[in-house]
């Protein structure tokens, strides 16, 4: 039932990625929804109430609670957190800061995950800068999704871009991965690294490509709750992430609410547009 490449990679048939499509669009019509709640005074905590009923809501379940013991619906990561920050009502928002809010679905067995950074009100040009730099590298990542390339073009693609930017942090340790029938799943996709090696893009190939930038060193650490990944300098770090197919004619943002069609032009949102 589900066909994976000589590499262990999961290769969905076009039946597939139509309900990968409506994973992904659960996902992205939540994130959208929590990029329009964010304000001062709103908890991490009160955004993951917010998410996990947006989730529900479309008969989805959310795919991070209770994932290896992880406590809510979305990851939520401000300023100096870089990933898999644990909601909580400790911590308002307030005037500058930013937040990365990880999100994940699941419907009908098939999975979605994307990642937003957002301001909250009005910030330093520096951090504006940073979030446009890492969703811009995002991008780059996912423009190389075309049949026949290779899956380190990905992270040479998005460490070029950065790098070209200015003097920017890029974590080693976390990238993307792929998905399909579940969240996580073969191969890990790096963030940096040097183009035309590992297995060769196929269509019906499914990766979440996620690039996190920090806004001084690559260098990062785990708070003692096992799970907040924090900058040593405690400067800030920027994520974004889209779940994206690869497909004859170029890459399908599952996650993208267009499917990439703004970015790529209309014919990579392909067969799977939903609602």
């Amino acid at each position: 039932m589900f066909k994976k490449n000589k590499h262990g990679i999961q290769v969905k048939t076009p039946e597939q990625l139509e309900k990968m499509r409506a994973a992904g669009l659960v996902v992205g019509r939540t994130l959208e929804l929590l990029r329009s709640s964010v304000e001062p005074g709103l908890t991490p905590l009160d955004l993951d109430v917010i998410a996990e009923k947006a989730i529900r809501d479309e008969g989805a379940i959310p795919s991070f609670k209770g994932y290896q013991g992880f406590p809510a619906t979305i990851c939520a990561s401000v300023n100096e957190e870089v990933v898999h920050g644990i909601p909580s009502d400790r911590r308002k928002l307030r005037e500058g800061d930013i937040i990365s809010i990880d999100c994940g679905a699941i419907l009908d067995g098939w999975h979605g995950d994307s990642a937003i950074t957002v301001p909250v009100g009005e910030v330093d040009p520096a951090l504006t800068e940073l979030m446009r730099v890492t969703e811009e590298s995002m991008w780059r990542g996912i423009a190389a999704l075309r049949v026949g390339g290779h899956l380190s073009d990905i992270g040479f693609q998005v460490e070029k871009y950065v790098r070209s930017q200015g003097r920017y942090g890029i974590p080693q340790e976390y990238g993307g991965h792929g998905i399909g029938t579940e969240m996580h799943m073969d191969p890990w996709v790096a963030n940096h690294g040097r183009p035309g090696r590992g297995p060769r893009f196929e269509p019906g190939m499914c990766f979440a490509i996620e690039p996190m930038v920090n806004l001084g060193t690559d260098r990062t650490r785990v708070l003692s709750d096992d799970w907040t990944v924090v900058t040593v300098d405690g400067k800030a770090s920027a994520h974004f992430e889209h779940s994206v197919a690869v497909t004859d004619n170029g890459p399908l943002v599952l996650t993208a609410l267009d499917g990439g069609a703004s970015r790529f032009g209309q014919t990579s949102a392909g067969s799977g547009e939903q609602g």
